[in-house]
């Protein structure tokens, strides 16, 4: 295994996720804006149209965000969203960003499934995303991370190249399955849903910290940072997001890639980090 290193001795790497999700006919997100909850039994009208907004005007506007800063973002996107958003789809990739799958519904769970259900749910979520985008998705993250003992093999199987399911570690590693080699890539900890009761700013502290912290003391680091259309398109969140990147545009040694990207730079040197480096004291040189 190769010592673990960004391209051209960068010292951090910085890597976009962008959530376009729906769920089954006639459910909302389990989480939204609403202080009330509803008499049960109630359709959440109000609740799925706040979902659907993703879909509708959120994914245009974040789509314009990561464009205007030069980042190559990657979209996870629901099977169901290539049938229902068509253009929205299309214009990922139109735009120069990544595709990725992510089930056919958020709230159909892989690690609720049948191996014989999950493997078709896998391959129908591909299918659409091909078809609508013309871009066969290279990654794949679960509804809710929700992985199951057989989604990694499962993907590795389909040419898959990356998965962030896992929260297990904070760097990309190469890791075999049975079904061949693949990459895991770790995913944020705290997305815009973290803010949806409080102030967006906890974003920019949050994320201005984190960043300060790995560019000046752990070089070769990987810092993610995930949104939702639905909620992280709309111009309290978005306006946010769009500080954080001016500012961590303003320091020189940050490579901006999408997951593909990254998961190409690992399985080409099959990188696997020593988490030992840890121990060691790093600062930025001057």
């Amino acid at each position: 295994m190769t010592a673990f290193h960004w391209p051209h001795g960068k010292r951090m790497a910085v890597g976009v996720t962008v959530m376009l999700e729906t769920w089954s006919e006639g459910k909302a997100p389990p989480y939204g804006v609403q202080a009330s909850p509803l008499k049960a039994g109630t359709v959440d009208l109000a609740g799925i149209a706040w979902g659907s907004y993703g879909g509708k005007i959120g994914v245009y506007r974040l789509i314009n965000l990561l464009s205007q800063h030069g980042i190559k973002g990657t979209f996870c996107v629901s099977g169901r969203c290539a049938e229902i958003y068509v253009d929205a789809v299309a214009q990922i990739v139109r735009s120069g960003h990544d595709v990725a799958g992510h089930a056919y519904l958020q709230d159909q769970v892989l690690s609720a499934m049948e191996p014989e259900q999950e493997l078709k749910t896998i391959k129908t979520c591909l299918d659409l995303l091909e078809k609508v985008s013309g871009m066969r998705p290279r990654g794949w993250i679960s509804p809710s991370m929700a992985f199951s003992p057989h989604t990694r093999e499962f993907l590795a199987a389909e040419g898959l190249l990356w998965h962030g399911d896992a929260r297990d570690s904070d760097l990309p590693r190469f890791i075999e399955t049975k079904k061949g080699p693949i990459v895991h890539i770790p995913g944020s900890d705290f997305t815009d849903n973290r803010v949806l009761k409080s102030s967006s700013m906890d974003l920019w502290d949050v994320y201005r910290e984190v960043f300060d912290y790995l560019y000046l003391r752990e070089p070769g680091s990987y810092l993610p940072l995930s949104m939702h259309c639905h909620n992280g398109g709309r111009p309290m969140i978005t306006a946010i997001y769009q500080k954080i990147f001016n500012y961590m545009r303003s320091f020189p040694d940050v490579w901006f890639a999408s997951h593909a990207e990254i998961a190409d730079w690992v399985m080409k040197n099959k990188l696997d980090p020593d988490p030992r480096r840890l121990l060691e004291r790093r600062e930025r040189s001057e």
